[in-house]
Formats: C-alpha cells, sequence, structure tokens
C-alpha cells in the first residue's frame, strides 16, 4: 500500500529562518528549479550573483527557445523567468560572490555569501560558469578600458571604431555580429582555419562586410597606453607577428565553471564541473545541481531549463522522503518507495492527466533542447 504524507507549507515560512530550499543561481536552470519548488509550496530562495539570467541575459536575441518564433531577447526572456519564480512566492535575493556552503546541524546545510549566511534543507546548485581568460599581458591591465567579455554589455561604447573579437565559436561569433551595429570594423581572430560556429551564424557573418577573419592567428600582446590600442598576434602555422588596429578587445574563448567554493564539498570532475547522477542529484545527500556548471552534452537554455525542472522535482521528493522518515520512522528507501507508488502532483503532462497547466513531457520532466545562450 503507498505511503500518504502531507505536510502543510507555506511558500514564504523561510523568511526569517531556515528555507526548504536554497538555489545558488539565477540563470535558465535556477530560475526553473524555483518555479517548481515555489508551485510545489517549499519556501525557496534564489540566489542571484549581480544580475539573474546568467549568459542568457548578455544574449542579444535567442532564436530557438520553443515558443518564440520570432526570438526573443535575452533579457526579456530572463524577466518572464523571474516573474514566474517570484509570482509563486520565490525570495530572489541578490549577491556578488558565494563564499563557502557548509553542512550545518540537523542535516541543514549553509551557504555563506558577501551578504548573509543562508540556511536550508535542500541546496540546488545551479551556479553556471565564468568567462575563460587567454592570458596574456594587457588582457588583465585593460580590463573596463578597451578588454571586455561582454559585447552587450559594452558594445555602443565603440560606435565608429574598431574592435577585435578572439574566439570563433558561436560566443564570437554572434556577439561580432551585435558589435557590427556599433563598430565600423570587427576582426575576428581564430586560432583555426575555419569557424566552430553554428551554420546560421557563420552565413550571417560571411556575408557582413563589417566582419573581418584573421585565420590560424592567437593573440600575444594586448597594446595601449592608457587604453587599447590594438592586439599583436602570432600566426600559429608561419610564427609570423604582426598588429591588429583595435580600441576595443572581445575574449571569447571558453568558460569555466562558477565551482570554487565547491572544492572538497561536493563531487567535481577535472575541469571543475559538478558531478550528478540521472536525477541531478551530487555526492551529497540533499545536494542536487543542474545547468552549465554540471557535467552535460551540451549548454543550451532548453537543456537547463529541463535539468532545473529535473532538480525541483527532485528536490521536493528528498523533502517529502525526510519528512515520511521523520513521522513513521520509516527507512528512506521505503519512503521514498511508498511516496513513488502515489504518484505526482498537479502538474499536466503531455497527454493531459494534470490538473493544473504546469508542462512536463509524458508526466515526467524532459531536459532536451537545442538552442545556446552564447
Amino acid at each position: 500500500m503507498a505511503l500518504e504524507f502531507i505536510l502543510p507549507q507555506d511558500p514564504h515560512a523561510g523568511a526569517s529562518g531556515t528555507f526548504d530550499v536554497v538555489i545558488v543561481g539565477a540563470g535558465p536552470s535556477g530560475l526553473t528549479a524555483g518555479i517548481y519548488c515555489a508551485r510545489g509550496r517549499l519556501s525557496t530562495v534564489i540566489l542571484e550573483r549581480n544580475t539573474a539570467g546568467g549568459q542568457m541575459a548578455l544574449t542579444e536575441r535567442i532564436e530557438n527557445y520553443p515558443g518564440f518564433p520570432e526570438g526573443i531577447p535575452g533579457f526579456d526572456l530572463t524577466e518572464k523567468m523571474k516573474k514566474q519564480a517570484t509570482q509563486f512566492g520565490a525570495d530572489l535575493r541578490e549577491i556578488t560572490t558565494v563564499a563557502a556552503m557548509e553542512p550545518a546541524e540537523g542535516g541543514l546545510w549553509s551557504v555563506i555569501t558577501d551578504q548573509e549566511t543562508v540556511t536550508g534543507k535542500v541546496i540546488i546548485l545551479a551556479p553556471g560558469v565564468v568567462p575563460k581568460t587567454v592570458g596574456v599581458p594587457g588582457e588583465a591591465e585593460f580590463l573596463g578600458r578597451g578588454v571586455s567579455y561582454c559585447a552587450t554589455c559594452d558594445g555602443a561604447l565603440y560606435r565608429g571604431k574598431q574592435v577585435a573579437v578572439i574566439g570563433g565559436g558561436d560566443s564570437a561569433v554572434e556577439e561580432g555580429l551585435f558589435l557590427t551595429k556599433f563598430a565600423d570594423a570587427v576582426h575576428v581572430i581564430h586560432r583555426r582555419d575555419e569557424l566552430r560556429a553554428n551554420k546560421i551564424a557563420q552565413e550571417r557573418a560571411f556575408a557582413n562586410r563589417k566582419m573581418h577573419f584573421i585565420w590560424d592567428s592567437v593573440p600575444r600582446v594586448i597594446r595601449g597606453e592608457t587604453k587599447v590600442e590594438g592586439v599583436e598576434i602570432q600566426n600559429v602555422k608561419t610564427k609570423a607577428l604582426s598588429m591588429v588596429p583595435a580600441d576595443g578587445v572581445f575574449i571569447y574563448v571558453g568558460q569555466l565553471p562558477n565551482t570554487g567554493f565547491l572544492v572538497n564539498v561536493v563531487e567535481l570532475d577535472q575541469w571543475g564541473y559538478i558531478v550528478t547522477d540521472e536525477l541531478m542529484r551530487t555526492s551529497q545527500p540533499g545536494v542536487f545541481a543542474c545547468g552549465d556548471a554540471k557535467i552535460g552534452p551540451i549548454k543550451q537554455i532548453a537543456w537547463a531549463v529541463g535539468e532545473g525542472a529535473l532538480a525541483g522535482i527532485q528536490a521536493e521528493k528528498y523533502l517529502d522522503s525526510m519528512a515520511c522518515v521523520q513521522a513513521t520512522g520509516a527507512s528512506a528507501s521505503a519512503c521514498e518507495a511508498g511516496l513513488s507508488e502515489a504518484g505526482g502532483d498537479g502538474a499536466a503532462s503531455a497527454g493531459g492527466a494534470g490538473a493544473e497547466g504546469a508542462a512536463s513531457a509524458g508526466g515526467e520532466p524532459a531536459a532536451s533542447g537545442d538552442e545556446s545562450p552564447s
């Protein structure tokens, strides 16, 4: 016989104490997890670093997220996700950094930020990624004075000027195209002899007269006096050095997981990405992970949203199981089995069986998609 165990829950119960769920990160994955948790009547706080949306918010236009055939600016999609999470009761709190995550008494976890320490019964990690640097002289020195990792943020500063873009993937090409709205010339410096960006972006780039491509080359020094004046590059085949005049340099050479605070806390792979099982569970009980900072085959918004949904659902199941253990004295496995037999909540499946309007394919969370936020 299935176990039935229901506790009344107030989504605002954690306002001055312990939250049911603490979500670290407010990108598409973290916001989706927040929607599912708050809608499940769990007290939920989402810690957003500087601004919600992550890489998605910095994307000029997202063209392959389902439901927006004309495309949608990344900032607008972020605002819609934020509104949906907060209207169900999620508490969004702005922070700058997470210093540490530590076990607390009673099986709880504490997340220590630059603003406050937040305690939760469950943690969902969605810290996202940060831009990778090229590590050449002048990069750090001219940061904010000509060196940037965000064309959407800084592109308008280069109206009528020349800029260099370092990289050849989706981010480099799509952000380079965005820069052509302002700059007179965009020089794309790529270490290979062909781009790695998606074909549609490549076609648009090659058709744009402001886009210029410098193949088989890498930056050696970013030069200037008080601000950037150019990039010294080297051809990887001939070893010849040359100078590319530029008033700004935009760097897109990959990303690193923002997981420094998780070293020796949860299992990470050799590159620092969070290791989980297929249900988003990390090596620590009650700690789940989703989004770009965990191991995954692709970095896409729809994929991140699917993972966030799954993490939110699993967080709720974990809390139900722990409440069952405390109330009945049964083992965690027995409670999990009983709760599984009891079935889910009112989320609507593709077959229309749900009582309310939340969608999940076939009654199970799906994580798939092909759009890139960068």
